[in-house]
């Protein structure tokens, strides 16, 4: 059973009402990135961090539509949830297996994932970096990994290999995502660290939580080099253990700062039909992160 969920505020006048929902919540940037995509776009936009109790996630959803609310993000750990609850999933957003946004349309919710195109978009328009015709080594299987396969392979990367430490997982990947690679013209592998050929990729992407805890995923020292842009989805003030080891090896790094801005345009999109600048508002946040770091 829902927990009790405490009502919520409508929007200010003359804003309409949006929100991320996760737990914990307080630390999330995105009330701060869609403040600024409000402000250059002239869109009524309110825009606030709605914690909700682990085991109420579904209330406070109908609490915020309740509230005149208009759209969600949604992040850990209400993903899954969020997939089961919406009643129409955009294609991104089945293949995935997750939601990491929440429309209310006039006929129900309607759930979509960003994740993916967020970091195709950093990679690309940010990082300068070509996806197709790339060979591509993506370390990890879980939730972040099939959120992005499906927005990579739509770019015909030459080859795509997932790595998992449980190579069960990796190759469930590949089976699921098969028809989307043959489609792109890509050729899509996957197994455990020793599906690593021992060459230097044009992209690592480190999809693994390892860098929360200061820990590197297993990979060959080799598919580094210096031509490879390494990329971890994680980001912080300091540059993660990933980035350090993949620099050392030659390798450019990246972190996911940029995937976090990107994704957030695109639920922006998604809502309101129109689509901000993104630069101006990740160099504001990238100085923000390195006046935190003196």
């Amino acid at each position: 059973m829902d927990a009790p969920i405490a009502p919520i505020a409508p929007a200010v006048s003359g804003c309409e009402l949006y929100a991320v929902v996760g737990n914990p919540i307080a630390h999330s940037k995105s009330p701060f990135i869609h403040a600024r995509f409000a402000a250059q776009t002239g869109e009524p936009v309110e825009y606030r961090h709605l914690l909700a109790p682990v085991d109420g996630f579904a209330a406070t959803v109908r609490a915020f539509a309740a509230a005149g609310g208009r759209g969600l993000n949604v992040t850990v750990p209400f993903k899954l949830e969020a997939h089961a609850l919406a009643k129409t999933l955009s294609a991104r957003a089945e293949a995935a297996g997750a939601v990491n946004t929440l429309r209310f349309d006039t006929d129900g919710l309607r759930g979509d994932n960003t994740d993916g195109v967020g970091l195709v978009r950093d990679i690309e328009a940010n990082r300068g970096v070509r996806i197709a015709d790339a060979r591509i080594l993506l370390l990890g299987a879980g939730g972040a990994a099939r959120g992005v396969i499906l927005p990579l392979l739509e770019r015909a990367p030459a080859e795509l290999v997932v790595v998992n430490r449980t190579a069960a997982k990796a190759d469930g990947l590949v089976e699921q995502f098969s028809a989307a690679a043959h489609k792109a013209g890509s050729v899509l592998t996957g197994g455990g660290p020793e599906a690593i050929a021992p060459h230097a990729y044009d992209i690592v992407i480190n999809a693994t939580a390892g860098s929360l805890d200061d820990s590197l995923p297993e990979c060959d020292e080799r598919a580094f080099g210096a031509g490879t842009l390494a990329y971890d989805m994680m980001y912080g003030p300091q540059p993660t253990v990933f980035m350090r080891h993949a620099v050392a090896l030659g390798a450019q790094a990246a972190d996911g700062l940029g995937m976090l801005v990107e994704q957030a345009a695109e639920s922006f999109f998604v809502w309101r039909a129109v689509r901000p600048a993104t630069a101006p508002v990740l160099l504001e946040l990238r100085t923000i992160l390195a006046a935190s770091r003196s």
